[in-house]
Order: C-alpha cells, then structure tokens, then sequence
C-alpha cells in the first residue's frame, strides 16, 4: 500500500478512484501519567508520554484507513490528513483520511 500526503504519486498515474477512507480512535489520558505532566508544565519541557499517546493513536487511525482502502481493492491512498479533535475533559480524537485509489507505474519510454 502506497501512502502519501499529496495528490499523485511520482511515476505512478491513478487508474481507479474508489473515494474517501478514514480511520479513527479515541484515547483518553492516563490520570497517573497526567499527574506527572502537570509536574512537567511546571519546569518546560516535552511532555513524553503525551508525544507517545498521540503516535500510538496515529498508528492505530492510519492502519484503520488503510484496512478500508485494502477492502475497496485500493493500492494507495493519496492526500492523507490527520485531525485530532477533544470528545471530552482528557478524551481525543484522531482521525485519520486520505483518497483510497488504484495507481499503476507509467513505463517510460
């Protein structure tokens, strides 16, 4: 599965558009690990557990989207974004979307 951020993928054109795919998950913060952030805001600093949070529930939306694009018979999806969004005090959303298509690699001549 070819994934990507922009519109076309180099050397490749698109030869069947089968729209939007999307995954998603909701995480919610651990209160022991929020304690100790608290702690951090006060002296600056990255807030690791949070930047480990947040790559996790990349991972997990990212693969969700590309398991839809596998299942409309995709081998890429073009123009991918990620939101992230609040569903509650210490709960988010990320979200994950892209344009699932079918590329082929152009022969050159």
């Amino acid at each position: 599965m070819i994934l990507t951020n922009i519109e076309s993928v180099p050397g490749h054109r698109v030869v069947e558009h089968y729209g939007l795919v999307q995954g998603s998950t909701v995480r919610a913060k651990h209160v022991g690990k929020d304690i100790l952030a608290s702690f951090k805001n006060l002296v600056g600093g990255e807030l690791a557990s949070y930047t480990e949070l947040l790559n996790e529930s990349r991972a997990v939306a990212e693969k969700r989207m590309v398991e839809q694009a596998q299942a409309t018979g995709a081998n890429a999806v073009i123009n991918i974004r990620f939101s992230t969004s609040s569903i509650s005090q210490g709960a988010a959303e990320l979200f994950a979307y892209g344009t699932a298509v079918k590329v082929e690699k152009i022969p050159w001549k």
